[in-house]
């Protein structure tokens, strides 16, 4: 990345953002504000660790599958999805949720075994109840990604895995050991797909005081967390993991809701990172 494209390239400039979004002057001073109440205490980032997976299994319980659109653009953002011959991959989907990402993959007909896991027994218990729910296509477990060994789990080395909004909402202390867990399952030449949220997303910019808990890092009412990646400091992480960064890069979208009068920019990071031969 050169200097241009780095985080804070106008800062010298008196300008906070990045490549694709530099902040006006409300949006900077909102950033400020959320820091005016300081970080969340040690004994409640403790708790919110803690309880992660039930503050998750109370928002699929919430929510059930109604919250998250199915997501069509996959195969269209990552064509890797399609393959090129007849013969069946595997796919790990880490995180799936209710299934969001795995079932509009079947209405293409790929050619793929799935295996799809979340540390979330009612989000598993959602994709079990899904009408194309078929053990000879797709096999969801329940699994802690950052205490329980994925290559313990499935059967051999999978050809992709896909892990899209999840490691966002995974402590940032966890990164290194999550991230060798896709290493270890994945096959050789295999490849991580990944999209999440990106530095100065609309939603980072919402935040106010008390929901802070690190930097990049805020609790929401619910108590589920989210992280805003930095470009460079993802694909260091995936490098030290030992993969090589395919692709990695901030994208923007615009979201527009004409009855509330909503035109936000959101900023996701998407990123294609390959375990080498």
């Amino acid at each position: 990345m050169s200097q241009a494209g780095s985080d804070f390239s106008q800062q010298e400039c008196g300008d906070v953002g990045h490549y694709l979004r530099i902040l006006n002057p409300s949006e900077v001073k909102c950033l400020h504000h959320q820091d005016s109440r300081g970080l969340v205490g040690e004994f409640q980032q403790q708790k919110l660790e803690k309880e992660a997976a039930k503050n998750w299994d109370k928002f699929y319980k919430r929510n059930e599958t109604r919250f998250f659109k199915d997501r069509h653009w996959t195969t269209r953002e990552f064509e890797e999805l399609i393959g090129n011959d007849s013969s069946t991959r595997s796919l790990l989907e880490v995180g799936c949720g209710v299934g969001n990402f795995v079932y509009p993959l079947f209405e293409e007909n790929l050619n793929l075994f799935i295996y799809a896991c979340d540390f979330s027994p009612r989000a598993i218990q959602f994709v079990k109840n899904h009408p194309k729910y078929d053990e000879s296509k797709i096999w969801a477990f329940e699994c802690d990604i950052t205490k329980e060994e994925l290559s313990n789990k499935i059967c051999g080395k999978v050809d992709i895995i896909s892990m899209i909004f999840v490691l966002s909402a995974i402590h940032p202390e966890n990164y290194k050991e999550v991230v060798s867990n896709l290493y270890h399952c994945l096959r050789p030449g295999g490849m991580v797909l990944f999209r999440d949220y990106g530095l100065y997303d609309m939603a980072m910019l919402r935040f106010g005081p008390g929901s802070k808990l690190s930097e990049q890092l805020y609790v929401r009412q619910d108590g589920t967390r989210v992280y805003y990646f930095k470009e460079e400091e993802l694909g260091q992480l995936f490098k030290e993991a030992g993969f090589v960064v395919s692709n990695n890069s901030y994208i923007s979208r615009k979201t527009v809701n004409k009855k509330e009068g909503i035109n936000a920019q959101r900023i996701f990071i998407q990123a294609k990172f390959v375990k080498p031969e």
